[in-house]
């Protein structure tokens, strides 16, 4: 099922003494998500994803602008009506009911011709929980489960259904790091075997960028940049997508353009044909390093992290915001520890220019 919104915006009273007028929560989104894709929504706490998953799925009316579910306008349309499956954050199961009592719970409430028999829904009970690899646990209570168990009992829930779109609010914060990684592979493979177009909304960018088709990155209700995850990381639109996407983080430096050539700490380290002399932000990823003895670029060496097949070498520049530069190079670099500086040459597709003032990209 193909998504669009269009125009959609959704405004808030301010709240509070100090605070007067509205506060924007979405601001003129614009957006197609095209039928049977997993879709990303990206972006720190209080950026209007959540805002916009509920705009969606209904629970939220929104200011202005319009929402389709293929041809349809679904703007005015309740949440019961949309066909929409919602997984949220507190997994939000029934403590008293069985699992198989949970996921049968949305079928029980259906009325009129789409009410089904005693024994149709058992069978779309197991197919949902087969789905999602938990047929064996369906006498148990949700206390008598794991957090990773649970949530796949929520997800089931909204899949009985079969929707025409799922929903994920922030459906993997709550479980452990090694968890995470294995639901949110879970997630992926149901998507995928389901053909259910959804929406995924995290503040988590290792997650959106590992299971998404496409991601959508938003700051203060505005959405910043539209595109698939490693074309958004390549080629950031601006400062703050940037710094957003990677890790470790991107490494940000003060520096300038003067005759072709960008210039960091009085040091020429990189040639910047056709762009104009002028004060630059240049950001650069932790791969964008190359280990030369004669490098341009001089940083202080602090140590070495070693990650296995790679090697995160900490160093420091006056030139760099970060509280510490990390340049991710082979583990078969040797790096002299003895020495006090470590340089390094860098790789023009991993270094990007941003405008001072804007921090809009310098292409």
């Amino acid at each position: 099922m193909k998504i669009t919104l269009q125009n959609l915006t959704k405004k808030f009273p301010a709240r509070g003494k100090k605070e007067r007028g509205e506060v924007v929560a979405v601001n003129d989104f614009n957006f197609e998500i095209p039928d049977g894709e997993l879709v990303g929504l990206l972006g720190p706490s209080g950026c209007g994803k959540s805002t916009t998953l509920n705009l969606i799925c209904g629970l939220l009316k929104p200011t202005a602008g319009k929402i389709f579910f293929g041809e349809d306008d679904v703007t005015g349309l309740p949440p019961e009506n949309r066909g929409v499956g919602l997984v949220f954050q507190s997994y939000a199961l029934y403590p008293h009911l069985t699992v198989e009592q949970n996921i049968r719970f949305p079928l029980e409430n259906l009325k009129g011709p789409d009410k089904l028999s005693k024994e149709k829904m058992r069978e779309k009970v197991y197919e949902a929980a087969k789905l999602v690899q938990i047929e064996g646990l369906m006498e148990r209570r949700p206390g008598e489960l794991s957090g990773g168990q649970q949530q796949r009992v929520a997800i089931a829930r909204a899949l009985v259904k079969m929707p025409r779109v799922l929903l994920l609010d922030e459906p993997l914060s709550n479980l452990d790091a090694r968890l995470r990684l294995q639901t949110r592979e879970e997630i992926r493979r149901i998507q995928k075997e389901t053909g259910i177009t959804t929406v995924f909304v995290t503040h988590d960018q290792d997650e959106a960028m590992s299971i998404s088709d496409r991601i959508v990155v938003m700051k203060d209700g505005v959405v910043q940049q539209i595109g698939k995850p490693q074309e958004v990381y390549d080629n950031p639109v601006n400062l703050f997508v940037a710094k957003f996407l990677g890790t470790p983080p991107i490494n940000v430096f003060e520096g300038s353009v003067k005759n072709g050539r960008l210039i960091i700490g009085g040091d020429a380290v990189l040639d910047t044909p056709q762009v104009p002399d002028c004060r630059v932000t240049a950001a650069v990823r932790p791969e964008g390093f190359l280990l030369q003895e004669d490098g341009p670029l001089q940083c202080n060496l602090s140590r070495l992290e070693v990650m296995g097949r790679d090697v995160s070498v900490v160093s420091a520049h006056p030139c760099c915001e970060n509280a510490a530069i990390r340049s991710i190079i082979s583990a078969e670099n040797q790096v002299d520890l003895s020495s006090p500086t470590v340089r390094f040459a860098l790789k023009p597709t991993k270094t990007f220019l941003f405008h001072q003032e804007t921090g809009e990209r310098i292409r």
